[in-house]
């Protein structure tokens, strides 16, 4: 049975006029007479008497719109019910994070958690070497990524921080002992890479092929997470970047981290499926947002 049919029945036997019962359901009238033609050969009788004044109800119209009612308003409640919960913030949300969940995630989610008690959050450490893969495979709701994000399928909200680069190399390095370096500095440095199906762009901005001006910076070598690649840092195998936050994380006796100036800076923010967005999502990105407008994330 045609749900369309039926609800066109139902508005037809109210209103008991075409055209009105046509732009009440934003149908033309022609088609309202041809769902209820259709309805009518599947049912094998005559539902409505038809003249060119008048439109009522057959005995047998009425007796099936008795009958069908009540289990058409059933699924109308249904229906409106389901709505309303899909407008609630309510279950577990996944969000990932990458490497080091700074005061820009933690925050976010206690922000978030406070506006929507109902709503339990659950993190999930995202690798570096594939930052999209659990989103796309369903295993995180929403992540906390670095922008922009280029990727067709995937929408993004605005950044929650701008903050600056440092270099991590080895204590036995001879950039260990300087308080800065530009960015030019780094032509020549090896540095250490992302291994994994991580976008071209996303590696750029991990570990660039070039400085600012196009002089080509080496690579060291390839790891898939943050914690790979400061153990080949400690053991003097290349230098890597990370964002201040993150640096300032993950300080340790056998690595230093020196200030980079002239990149670009490190954008945090979110993404998620742009096909499965749900008003948690939603919430949770505006929640972030707010937290971050009302923190010191936003200073670079």
């Amino acid at each position: 049975m045609d749900f369309r049919e039926l609800e066109c029945f139902v508005a037809l036997s109210e209103e008991l006029h075409f055209a009105r019962t046509a732009e009440r359901l934003y149908l033309s009238p022609g088609r309202v007479s041809q769902l209820m033609r259709s309805l009518e050969a599947r049912i094998g009788g005559r539902l409505f008497h038809r003249t060119s004044r008048r439109v009522r109800l057959t005995p047998l119209g009425e007796r099936f719109l008795a009958d069908l009612r009540p289990a058409y308003e059933g699924l109308g409640a249904a229906v409106s019910r389901a709505k309303a919960a899909a407008r609630e913030v309510t279950g577990v949300l996944r969000v990932g994070f990458l490497a080091t969940p700074t005061d820009v995630v933690t925050g976010g989610v206690r922000a978030f958690e406070s506006r929507y008690p109902g709503c339990e959050v659950e993190l999930v450490e995202i690798p570096m070497s594939d930052p999209f893969g659990r989103l796309r495979a369903g295993q995180v709701d929403i992540a906390f990524t670095l922008l922009p994000v280029d990727e067709p399928d995937l929408a993004t909200g605005e950044g929650l921080n701008r903050v600056s680069y440092e270099l991590g190399v080895s204590t036995r390095h001879p950039l260990a002992g300087r308080a800065g370096i530009g960015a030019e500095e780094l032509a020549g440095l090896p540095l250490i890479g992302l291994d994994g199906s991580a976008p071209r762009a996303w590696r750029e901005r991990v570990a660039p092929s070039a400085t600012p001006s196009g002089r080509p910076i080496p690579l060291a070598g390839t790891v898939t997470t943050s914690q790979e690649g400061l153990t080949q840092v400690a053991l003097g195998r290349g230098g890597m970047l990370f964002c201040a936050p993150t640096a300032a994380h993950h300080r340790r006796p056998d690595v230093s981290f020196v200030a980079v100036t002239g990149l670009p800076p490190s954008i945090l923010g979110l993404a998620w499926v742009r096909a499965a967005e749900t008003v948690a999502i939603r919430a949770f990105g505006e929640a972030a947002a707010r937290h971050a407008l009302g923190s010191e994330a936003m200073v670079a």
